[in-house]
């Protein structure tokens, strides 16, 4: 019944998202472990530490952030009826946990603006789902970045958090978003978190291995060029300083017929990463949309995997 409750939170969220008013009243459940993770970071993750003594403080914030995720989720598993009605309430409950129409939303909220020549407009929009500095940032760096964040968060926002819905239902989808949560917070390569956030970064990259291929076999399956899609995944995938990021966006890149990745600007210097789909064009508007598109196929491909794993349940 997990696929089915899981194509029930798909849909949930595609047709309302989180609705403005329920935000403003009472925030979203990764908000709620948002605040927990930044309280336990700045009470333990002091610099006069030993880098010993924050890798071990860092593990503790894993296990806290878990236990406050998934033993909540644990409790409302084991109240909610079975049959038909189980799937809808669980459904409701996972369909938060699932970003199909938000991730959608923010990534058109780029493509209009620079469609329409604005590309501080763009700036402005792609500065809220990337970490990288946008004020370097010319068009095809916006969308390279749009398109970037689009490819790996169709697996970290959507392909993943369903995936451990369906093997371990509301307690698989909560604790794979604190895991992602922790990750996004406290998993950086920086002097700050080199040692506080490992456990984090390490249990982020094992948690995703199995999704993000999957995300990218969704996106070659439902390309315009499958072959080329595919030979760039295997060829550049594993180019990527991510071991998983890189599947997604070297699909994304090959179904596409354009570069992404590269060197790009952070706050606290450059980063020189590789090109995926070296030697092909940079992206520009036309691609962010087409690139869209295909999320949509992708994402459609994967709500009728669940339909058709649910029927044989």
């Amino acid at each position: 019944m997990s696929a089915a409750a899981m194509l029930v939170a798909l849909a949930l969220e595609g047709a309302m998202g989180w609705p403005d008013r329920l935000h403003a009243r009472i925030g979203h459940p990764m908000v709620w472990i948002g605040a927990l993770i930044a309280g336990l970071e700045r009470r333990w993750n002091r610099p006069e530490l030993t880098d010993r003594a924050r890798l071990i403080r860092g593990g503790a914030t894993v296990a806290v952030t878990l236990s406050a995720a998934i033993l909540p989720a644990l409790a409302l598993a084991t109240i909610i009826p079975g049959g038909w009605l189980g799937v809808l309430v669980t459904g409701l409950f996972a369909a938060p946990l699932v970003a199909g129409r938000s991730l959608h939303d923010h990534v058109a909220a780029v493509a209009r603006p620079l469609a329409a020549g604005d590309r501080e407009g763009a700036r402005s929009a792609v500065a809220m789902i990337v970490g990288r500095d946008p004020r370097h940032l010319d068009r095809a760096g916006v969308a390279r970045a749009a398109l970037e964040s689009l490819a790996e968060n169709a697996s970290d926002g959507v392909v993943a958090p369903v995936f451990w819905g369906v093997l371990l239902g509301l307690p698989g989808i909560a604790g794979y978003k604190a895991i992602n949560t922790l990750d996004s917070m406290i998993g950086h390569r920086n002097d700050r978190y080199r040692h506080f956030g490992r456990v984090a970064a390490r249990l982020d990259d094992l948690v995703n291995l199995i999704p993000a291929r999957l995300t990218g076999l969704l996106v070659c399956a439902t390309s315009e060029r499958p072959r080329a899609a595919w030979r760039v995944m295997l060829r550049d995938a594993r180019a990527h300083r991510s071991p998983n990021a890189g599947w997604p966006e070297a699909a994304m890149a090959g179904a596409l017929g354009i570069r992404l990745s590269g060197p790009r600007a952070y706050g606290d210097g450059m980063s020189l990463e590789p090109w995926l789909n070296d030697g092909a064009p940079d992206p520009d508007a036309r691609a962010l949309a087409r690139g869209l598109t295909l999320y949509v196929r992708a994402m459609t491909a994967l709500a009728l995997a669940l339909a058709g794993l649910a029927l044989l349940a």
